[in-house]
This record gives structure tokens, sequence and C-alpha cells, in this order.
């Protein structure tokens, strides 16, 4: 079979769907590979670069949809590319479904097969097709980037001999694709980040990358995403409210702002209103990663930078994804070569369209002169119900026993050690002269005692590093003071200068200790 790849019509589309490599990959799957001259170039592929891949160079795009039997695309088509299908093409590409009634009854009316890309189900087996998840990643990485373009100051904190720059603060509205991307990119430039979604099992994934979850003071429980397929909820009006108070509750301190939240055929909620906007600080801006539905932020324009009164700057861009096309291309075209491989089970160059299968099925728009969409809902759920773990208070009677278990268990541990080194020391003196077995035995009682002692102490008082040269330091002491009284002069010189050392070991460590302390507690 043929798979051939037009050159995108839409202006500013630079992305293409095949690359060399994956015309490589397809080749291997049994098929044959076609191009339109020069569709590649704008994401850095020449013609070159396809031919020596393996790939037919088609000159116009009419030639390649007439020659091609399986076409693969990037942007939703328009009706003239429609127009070039038939009963035996397969079309896939970014489709609309939700908003293109007129492409699907035209689908239907060529009778052709279109798979769109945005329909692949949210579940484990299709994470390699998820081409909405590629592209919400590259943009939120780049939705960083362009705001740091436009923001006058460092993301990250510096202290410089001209002075102290604090870091920017930035809030993500979503944690998503695209917004967990965009906070991986605003943390390793230093800002602080903070994070918000309506779905709470998103918190540790969040937390985990090192900015910090916004939590609200919001009684009634939160339906996570394991009902929508991983996405975000409608939700109540008293949640909505209690939203925007802790949106204008941060407003004034946040420095840029990140919009990523969409529900699936619905316009984007307005999140970030007017008045939010007129809080933030001169120089503050808004990205608004929703701009293509209407946007979160109140004032996006979609595919417009605006600059309100009060200095703050609101991008609608929705080309984030096209402003990095090789990138973005190797991506989706891998996404593409993993759909053809589930719709090549044989290698053999031959598409069976197996609507048996709940990725294929659920990509499926038109199919054999139908309608297919909406597809049923998956047999496996996208993820996991999250189940919220109650640890059930511990009586007093409970806590008491465990407390009198602990001492025992203790007190079993030091009675064995006892034994073990009565035994050991017996089994010396056996053998050893008297006077070592005298030496030998107050080393043994300097170095329990010692242990005993130092151990003890609260860990906060004493880094490990300390607590093991205290020990040291406390048998050292004990060692030297049962020497204190010997008749030998030497003796007790060594021994009192032992004491001195040790002590001045002991007490210094716990007093810088305690002013180490001191500078990072509280006023």
């Amino acid at each position: 079979m043929l798979i051939g790849t037009p050159k995108e019509i839409v202006e500013g589309e630079n992305r293409v769907a095949m690359t060399p490599a994956s015309a490589g990959d397809l080749q291997k799957l049994g098929h044959t590979c076609a191009i339109e001259q020069g569709a590649g170039l704008k994401a850095g592929f020449s013609d070159q670069a396809y031919r020596d891949a393996g790939v037919e160079i088609i000159e116009t795009a009419e030639a390649l949809w007439a020659k091609s039997d399986f076409i693969a695309k990037v942007r939703q088509p328009s009706q003239g590319e429609l127009e070039h299908l038939t009963p035996a093409k397969t079309l896939i590409s970014f489709f609309d479904p939700y908003g293109n009634e007129n492409g699907l009854a035209l689908a239907k009316a060529k009778g052709a097969s279109v798979i769109a890309m945005e329909m692949v189900p949210r579940i484990s087996r299709a994470q390699k097709m998820d081409a909405l998840s590629s592209m919400a990643n590259i943009a939120g990485y780049r939705a960083v980037i362009e705001a740091s373009n436009n923001f006058g100051r460092f993301f990250t904190g510096q202290v410089t001999a001209a002075g102290k720059v604090p870091p920017a603060k930035v809030l993500v509205v979503g944690a998503g694709v695209a917004g967990l991307a965009a906070i991986g990119t605003s943390t390793s430039l230093g800002a602080v980040t903070y994070a918000f979604d309506v779905r709470p099992e998103v918190a540790e994934q969040v937390e985990s990358m090192g900015a910090e979850f916004v939590y609200l003071d919001f009684e009634s429980d939160q339906q996570d995403g394991a009902a929508t397929g991983g996405y975000a909820a409608v939700q109540s009006e008293e949640f909505r409210n209690a939203q925007l108070a802790k949106f204008r509750e941060l407003a004034p301190d946040i420095d840029i702002v990140i919009t990523t939240a969409l529900i699936p055929n619905r316009p984007a909620p307005k999140l970030w209103l007017a008045d939010m906007i007129a809080d933030m600080k001169p120089g503050s801006v808004v990205v608004d990663l929703a701009a293509e539905r209407g946007g979160n932020a109140e004032g996006t324009i979609a595919d417009q930078k605006v600059l309100t009164d009060n200095g703050v700057t609101i991008i609608g861009y929705t080309d984030f994804p096209s402003r990095m096309a090789s990138q973005s291309s190797s991506l989706y075209a891998t996404n593409i070569r993993h759909m053809v491989a589930d719709l090549t089970p044989a290698k053999d160059g031959k598409i069976d369209h197996n609507m048996d299968d709940d990725v294929i099925r659920g990509a499926t728009v038109t199919y054999d002169g139908e309608i297919t969409f909406p597809p049923p809902p998956p047999k496996v759920k996208a993820i996991a119900t999250q189940t919220k773990k109650v640890v059930p208070e511990k009586t007093a009677e409970e806590k008491r026993a465990e407390e009198v278990a602990a001492f025992r268990a203790q007190t079993r541990n030091q009675v064995a050690m006892l034994v073990a080194g009565g035994g050991l020391l017996a089994a010396v003196g056996l053998i050893a002269p008297p006077s070592f077995m005298q030496h030998f035995t107050v080393f043994v009682l300097s170095v329990f005692v010692g242990f005993q002692v130092i151990w003890n102490v609260s860990h906060a008082l004493h880094t490990p590093l300390m607590a093991v040269t205290n020990a040291i330091s406390s048998i050292i002491i004990l060692g030297a003071l049962l020497q204190i009284g010997s008749s030998s002069v030497l003796v007790v010189g060594l021994a009192a200068v032992s004491i001195l050392m040790a002590s001045i070991n002991i007490f210094g460590g716990f007093l810088v200790t305690r002013r180490m302390l001191a500078m990072f507690q509280k006023s």
C-alpha cells in the first residue's frame, strides 16, 4: 500500500506528517511511501533526505492524492482535500470531529475511512499513538519559553554585587500533559512554580516536579480523571467560586500565568478574569494555551499578543507546536507510524482496519460509508480510580501497647548484648593475662556506655557525622576517668588531657549545632 503525505495548506503550518526516519519504519511494515515535493522543507527535511530514505517525490498535491492509498496529514483537511477521497482510501489526520460535521458528512459520502488522531483513547496501550499528548508536551514547553521572551526579568533568583534579583513566580493552571511540561520547564529555569488542577490526583505529580500544588478550601469531593478519560470535568458553581477566589488571592504575587485548561467538546472555561489581570504587576505575562477554544483568560485573542492598560502581556498563539516544526514533526510522524503498525499486524503492507480493536475503533470517525463518531467508551479506563486511604486514629490503649512492646524489645536486645559480651569476656579471660583483661574490660564498658549515652541524644542536636565523633569522644572520656586514679604520673597526665580534649569536642559540637539550628528557625 502506498502511504502519501501532502504539503500542509494552512498558512503558517510548518509541520509534516512523514519524516525520513518514519518513512523507513513504514517501509519495514511492507508499505511504500510518497511525499509531495517540498512538504518537509519548513520542518527541516529536504526532498533529497526523503529520496535517500526511499520515498517517492510527487510534484503536485493532486497527483499525490490520486496515487496514494493511505494519506497522512497534520491539520484538519479542507473540503477540497476531502474531495480526493474514494472508498479505497484511508485518511489519517487531526479532524476535529466534534466541530466538523460537514467534513464527516463529506467523508461518509465518499465512502472513505478517516482516522482522527485527536480521538485516540487515553489508555496505556495507545500512549505511543497519542498525538494530542505529543503536541501538548511541546506546547507546554514552548509556552514557558515564549513567556520568558516577553518577561523582563530572570526566571531564577540571583544575588549579585549589583543587587538581589528575586525569582519569578509562575502559576500553571491545568496539570495535564501541557501543564506538566510547562511545570518542568519553569522549575528547570529556576522559577518558583505553583500549579492548580481540578483533579486532586495530580497533586503528587506536580509536587514531584518541584512545584507547589495550590489547594482549595473546599469540602466536597472532586471528581477524579478516571471517569473522563483523564481530562478535567465540569465542576460545580461552588467549586468554581472557591477556585476564582484562590486565583484572586494569588494574582498580585504571580509574574507569569500559563493556562492550559480544556474540557472536551466545550469552549475553554474562563479562569483568569479581567480583575485578576488588573491586579497583576506591570511586566507580567499570561500565556493562554486554550486560545483556539476561546481562551482561559479574559482578553485573549487567538494568534495575537495583547498588551493591557496595566502593562500585562497576554499571548494567545495557537501554533506553538508549529514553531518547533522539526521536533513536532518527528513526534507526530512517530505517532502516525505506530498507528499504521497497529493497522498492519502482519507487516505485509496490507491494512487491516479492525473495528474490534479499542484504539482503532476509538480513533475511526468514518468507515465503510458510515459515520462511526462518537465511539463507544473503551473497555479499559484511562486511569484507575483513585481511592482515598483512610488511616484510623490509634486509641490511647493501642499507643500504650506499642510503647510497652517497643520497651520490651529494646530490653531483650540489651540483655542479649550483655550476655553475649559477658560470654566473650569470659572466653577471652580463660587465655589472656590479668593485666590485659583489666584494660580490655575498661575499653568494653567505655564503648557500651558511650554508645548508649550519645546515641539517645535527639537527632536534631547532632548530625550523623557529629554523632559518631561524639560517641568516640565519650568512649575516650569514660576510659580516661577510669584511669585518672592510676599511680603513674604519666597515665594521669594523659587521662587529664584526654578528658579535656574530648570535652571540648562534645560540648563545642553541641554549641555549634545549636547555633546552626537557630539560623534556620523562623522568627
